[in-house]
């Protein structure tokens, strides 16, 4: 695949997750699919396989978000097959509190399918906004 059709995939996902909508996400990860959240802190650390994702990460998340998780893109640049996606979360805690953490995701895509991503976020922001992972 080239250069843009690697770069819709993201396209097409983050359009879903800025109306609440995670299941495009989910669909195009590979089975082997790794999410590096990148840093030092608390949440810093990598999923490997996409059932690590779905069973360690994202539970973790909905679990102190209310309602859907919504991430609103800026800015997507491609180059053959990485993606960089620049994006502002519109969030609420269910505590109340406003989490709107700034991202960059690197995206690496392989066969049509999200391969790898590598996040970048205020792991500060997100530890005292959502507390520290399980």
């Amino acid at each position: 695949m080239g250069t843009a059709e690697n770069k819709r995939l993201p396209q097409d996902i983050f359009a879903a997750t800025a109306q609440g909508d995670s299941r495009p996400l989910v669909d195009a990860m590979a089975d082997d699919f790794r999410w590096i959240i990148s840093g030092n802190g608390r949440w810093s650390r990598i999923y490997d396989g996409k059932q690590a994702v779905l069973t360690e990460l994202f539970p973790t998340l909905r679990e102190r978000i209310e309602g859907r998780i919504r991430m609103i893109p800026q800015r997507i640049l491609a180059d053959g097959d990485h993606v960089v996606v620049e994006s502002r979360g519109d969030n609420v805690t269910k505590t109340g509190r406003r989490y709107d953490n700034s991202y960059c995701f690197v995206f690496r895509v392989a066969g049509g399918k999200l391969a790898e991503v590598t996040e970048y976020m205020d792991t500060e922001l997100v530890t005292s906004s959502l507390g520290a992972p399980s």
